[in-house]
């Protein structure tokens, strides 16, 4: 083994180890706030008052038994006598003129002591006082050893649940996959390098990047020093910094010793922009803006912190990530495909199916992007071994994280009903589920269109056992994915809904990796560190797109683009016009969660503004975001596609001989299915506004 592939092993596994510590930590604080809650359940069980009464140890009263008793031993509640009635038929009394003046009263002297309480008041107060007193002694008498070791077992649980440190988890993940994702060279690019220019050039440009955050960085870090901001605050721009710095060096050292060795040759300017990753891209354009025209040197930093603002949806990415590498890891992908090619169908048709049976794992995995990167690579060679065109194959793992968005319990919709009051998680669900059952029909339609084989299947005879034999091999695994999630609901009171669900599934995706590689191979420990290195490797790569769109977005709206666009553009049609095309470009560029935000505090209120009902609206931007993520020139669920399934996926280069129509049908197909279904959702509900 050489030093660099021995120095490209340890230091991945180390990065890797480190990044499984802080995911892992991630569940454990994510899990602790339902773990106190059951734990202060049960301990109402075992001792009743519990909660109330035994969590802390008592307060003493502050009343005195003993002064109340003697209050009680001088008080009187005998009436004064009453002043003797005047006489109506006596003489009155003429004053003396010669006696003394009656002093007046003295305004500074000492005040004349009211009358104290009576009995029946002190009485009262000494009964209470005696049942506080009653009541503390009896809760000294029940907080027994016993109890004390439960209730500090279930502080440390409960301090866990309020981990302060989410922010900091964030950036030390985002810093731990994108040192490995720029090692490696993996970041995702419209093009890879295939030439030693074109490495360097690439490299050469994710230095400048790095190196223009981590400046930005200092900057924010000076400003911060000298508005007094607490420690915390301070860490956090020392943390992103020390991070991109330490991104910038790994380009030097890839410049110096590069990834891959490869020919000499020349590159068109085309391909050479090409290669430079999006994310270095969007820093470069927002380092432009901030320090070239605004010169406000702390602000691509300043939208570092906005990104970490929502640090738990965002390590709920990571964990979503780390469950798909996984899943990666055992054989449940290729069983359920098992279950479905005994059918015969042709494979347009099983292209059809196996995409729509992915939108509920797509909801689960939190965006499309996700899926992908997931389950890409088992999708594509499985619809291949199918009788499935190389083009086909590549046009259905695209299109598998793509129909799911809208679907109970996806994460981009949780977020949007978080930062938007106008609309609730529930309501976007429930529509969603009539946009997934309108894009599930539009594919099987454009699925029909494109098939050349007679629409027939195997007899049911034969198809049958073979089938009957992979749900077999699937019981089990549902079996442990059934018993986790009712683990978790049973111990934890937690349901699989969009807010358990990341903490839930890598648990549920651990138990069956090491259910699928009980004595197989190098065991479960080795597929678990083989599925954290890769995942550190396709976080790296995700989260550097989502960091610098986050960036991308501040430019945008600082720029005060949407300014151009009026606010009132006369009726809800032309508005939705403009707004359909602005999503689609949104989607092209942006991130799934970034966009989110972004949209959130610009655009949304111009469909406000111009009638349009925020649910309505909210469901065409997702369908205009993936509308956006199938579209060339950066097509997002392609480029992950061709980084999952490696070179197989580069089909435009195959086929020379082909029409043009025919050569890109992978990429037309999916964007005339998600353009049809994104007009219908966006102009067809509004005939039927009030």
């Amino acid at each position: 083994m050489s030093s660099a592939t021995y120095e490209r092993t340890w230091l991945s596994t180390l990065v890797a180890f480190a990044l499984l510590l802080g995911l892992v930590l991630a569940l454990v604080a994510g899990t602790s706030s339902n773990a106190s809650s059951r734990l202060v359940e049960l301990g109402d069980r075992m001792w009743p008052g519990y909660a109330a009464e035994l969590r802390a140890d008592p307060v003493p009263p502050d009343c005195s038994l003993d002064e109340l008793d003697a209050q009680l031993r001088t008080c009187s509640d005998a009436p004064a006598a009453p002043a003797p009635a005047a006489d109506p038929f006596a003489e009155p009394v003429a004053a003396d003129p010669f006696a003394a003046p009656t002093a007046a009263a003295d305004p500074f002297g000492e005040p004349v002591a009211a009358a104290g309480p009576s009995c029946a008041a002190v009485s009262a107060l000494r009964d209470r006082c005696a049942s506080r007193h009653i009541a503390y002694d009896d809760a000294l008498e029940r907080i027994t050893p016993a109890v004390r070791r439960y209730r500090a077992l279930e502080g440390v649980v409960a301090d866990l649940g309020r981990f302060p440190w989410w922010r900091h988890l964030l950036v030390s993940i985002v810093v731990l996959g994108g040192l490995t994702t720029t090692r490696r060279g993996l970041h995702i690019a419209l093009r890879e390098p295939t030439t030693r220019l074109e490495a360097q050039v690439s490299q050469g440009a994710q230095l400048a990047g790095a190196l223009f955050i981590a400046a930005s960085c200092w900057f924010d870090l000076q400003v911060q020093r000298g508005s007094d901001a607490p420690w915390e605050e301070l860490s956090l721009p020392v943390l992103w910094g020390v991070g991109f710095v330490g991104m910038a060096a790994v380009n030097v050292w890839n410049l110096v010793r590069p990834v891959r060795e490869l020919p000499t040759g020349k590159s068109s300017l085309m391909r050479l922009l090409a290669v430079v990753p999006l994310a270095t891209w969007m820093s470069l354009i927002a380092a432009a803006w901030f320090l070239g025209i605004e010169q406000h040197f702390s602000g691509q930093a300043i939208y570092l912190h906005k990104f970490a603002q929502i640090a738990s949806v965002y390590i709920g990415v990571g964990l979503y990530i780390w469950a798909g590498m996984l899943f990666a890891r055992t054989r449940m992908a290729a069983l359920l495909m098992d279950v479905l090619t005994p059918l015969g169908l042709p494979p347009a048709l099983l292209a059809w199916l196996v995409v729509v049976l992915s939108a509920l794992p797509t909801a689960y995995s939190g965006a499309s992007g996700i899926f992908v990167i997931a389950a890409g690579a088992t999708i594509f060679e499985r619809l291949r071994a199918a009788g499935a065109s190389p083009r086909l194959a590549v046009m259905s793992t695209a299109m598998a994280g793509s129909l799911g968005v809208v679907l109970r319990p996806c994460l981009v919709v949780v977020v949007i009903s978080f930062l938007n009051n106008n609309v609730t998680s529930a309501d976007l669900f429930d529509n969603g589920l009539k946009v997934f059952a309108l894009t599930a029909t539009l594919f099987g339609i454009a699925m029909l269109a494109y098939n050349r084989e007679p629409l027939r299947l195997r007899p049911l005879g034969q198809a049958l056992p073979e089938m009957g034999r992979a749900i077999r091999l699937l019981v089990p695994y549902f079996a442990v994915l059934g018993a986790v999630v009712f683990g978790f609901w049973w111990v934890l009171g937690a349901s699989l809904n969009e807010q358990n669900a990341p903490n839930i599934l890598p648990v549920a995706l651990l138990a069956l990796v090491f259910f699928d590689q009980r004595g197989q191979g190098a065991g479960p420990l080795a597929a678990v560190r083989d599925a954290s290195e890769e995942a550190s490797h396709h976080l790296g790569a995700l989260f550097g797109l989502m960091v610098c769109s986050v960036g991308l977005g501040g430019v945008v709206e600082r720029a005060d683009v949407m300014s151009l666009v009026p606010d009132s553009l006369g009726s809800p049609f032309t508005a939705m016009m403009v707004l359909v095309v602005v999503m689609v470009l949104v989607g092209m560029t942006l991130d799934a969660l970034g966009a989110v935000v972004l949209v959130s505090v610009t655009v949304a209120r111009i469909a406000d503004q111009n009638g349009i009902d925020p649910v309505h609206f909210w469901m065409m931007v997702l369908v205009a975001f993936e509308l956006g993520y199938l579209t060339p020139p950066v097509a997002i669920n392609h480029l992950l596609t061709r980084q999952v399934v490696g070179a197989a996926a580069r089909i435009e280069e195959l086929d020379d001989d082909v029409g043009t129509l025919e050569r890109y049908e992978h990429v037309w197909i999916p964007m005339a299915v998600m353009g049809t279904a994104l007009l219908l959702v966006a102009f067809v509900p509004l005939w039927f506004y009030p």
